[in-house]
């Protein structure tokens, strides 16, 4: 009657465990990016009363006679399966699809959750809910803290080359002009506009350039600023007088320095290389066009992160720029993660070292204004409460029975 007595107590400590563990899953069911738990059971020691025998002469086997001594928790889990995403239109918001967890830092110790509820304090870190620094790589790949500053200050760059590519149509009639208008920016930072006119000569299959719009003067009297050539294989660029000034650069493509006149100034932007490398000479519609470098200034105006973490600074001028890129950590192990509390955990000996990178390698992708709620199903926690209760409520029966048959023992003696 002992032997059932403890079994029914071990049982009963067991299912409280379980209960324990049903109720902070319940309790955290509107926990985003919250990991539920699971508790299994596994027998105690047994007591051996007989062991087994082998067959002998004209008798069988004995099998061994065992008396199981209770039960005890085997593993208390944390189930990582990615649960379903919630709408909130919040920018900072974030969710990952796919394994992955999000990098945070306390001091030298590094945390990890899938809740992507993010802020940013004073000095514009992005930071959680408590506070803990969100992690990610800068241009450089330096792992650190994502700061971002808005009085922040894209500097100008000036022009120095442009690159011509698409195609000036060799079915273009004879005299055709194609134009095309850019922005370039001087010395000084400010932009202006350059207007580049192709005429076609289809005898010679050449265009000529104009810095002037053509059609105002007179062609036969004015001579181009230079022209592009396409009988040979790869375009040319020749003077006026016809002679090749286009060299080739170290991937062969043909580039020639020139000076751009600025129109709305009397001025010139000099030795402007003229990279002529993506230019073709083929029927079909003419669609070639200039892209200069160089930027004008510009100051910070938003910021947004896209799928693949990058958090990319959006300024006055037109411009984009990659502040850096969201650390996303995945672990060999992540069930052998330990919580720490507030949605984190910390790497133990068990899961294995934190393999940090970008998203997108294997990390799962980012997906913005979403945050990942928990993975709770209420229907299998009440169902598992439910099995919990009984089997506690079936173990105190043990321990109610074994009592009354103890008490009949000492009745015996009146």
């Amino acid at each position: 009657m002992l032997r059932s007595m403890y079994s029914g107590i071990s049982g009963m400590k067991n299912f409280q465990t379980k209960l324990d563990v049903i109720g902070n899953n319940i309790a955290n069911v509107n926990t985003y990016g919250f990991k539920k738990g699971r508790v299994t059971f596994k027998d105690a020691m047994s007591q051996t009363i007989s062991g087994a025998l082998s067959a002998q002469g004209n008798r069988g086997g004995v099998n061994p006679k065992q008396v199981g001594l209770g039960s005890q928790v085997a593993t208390i889990d944390t189930i990582h399966t990615e649960a379903s995403m919630q709408s909130t239109g919040r920018s900072l918001d974030l969710a990952i699809n796919g394994d992955g967890y999000f990098v945070f830092k306390e001091g030298d110790k590094y945390l990890y959750s899938r809740a992507g509820n993010f802020y940013l304090d004073e000095y514009g870190t992005l930071v959680n809910s408590d506070g803990y620094k969100v992690q990610a790589f800068d241009p450089n790949g330096e792992l650190k803290d994502v700061t971002v500053n808005v009085n922040a200050v894209m500097p100008y760059v000036q022009t120095t080359s442009i690159s011509l590519s698409g195609n000036l149509s060799s079915s273009a009639g004879d005299k055709f002009i194609y134009s095309q208008q850019f922005e370039v920016v001087d010395v000084t930072g400010n932009s202006h506009r350059v207007n580049l006119y192709f005429v076609h000569n289809r005898d010679e299959k050449k265009w000529d350039v104009y810095f002037t719009d053509p059609s105002t003067i007179d062609t036969d009297a004015v001579d181009p600023a230079f022209t592009i050539d396409f009988n040979g294989n790869k375009p040319v660029v020749k003077d006026k007088n016809d002679d090749t000034i286009s060299t080739v650069d170290l991937n062969g493509n043909p580039i020639v320095t020139i000076d751009l006149p600025l129109t709305d100034i009397n001025g010139t932007l000099e030795n402007i290389t003229l990279n002529l490398g993506g230019l073709t000479y083929v029927a079909g519609t003419n669609d070639a066009l200039a892209i200069p470098d160089g930027n004008t200034e510009g100051q910070l105006e938003s910021f947004n992160i896209g799928s693949r973490g990058e958090i990319n600074g959006i300024y006055s001028n037109g411009l984009v720029s990659v502040l850096g890129y969201l650390a996303i950590a995945k672990f060999s192990n992540s069930s052998g993660l330990q919580s720490t509390g507030g949605n984190l955990f910390q790497a133990t000996v068990n899961s294995g070292d934190a393999n940090i990178g970008f998203a997108g390698d294997g990390r799962g992708s980012i997906v913005t204004e979403r945050l990942e709620m928990s993975n709770v199903d209420l229907s299998e926690e009440f169902t598992e409460m439910i099995v919990a209760q009984r089997g506690f409520q079936a173990n105190t029966r043990i321990i109610t029975t074994s009592d009354e048959i103890l008490q009949e023992l000492v009745n015996l003696k009146r």
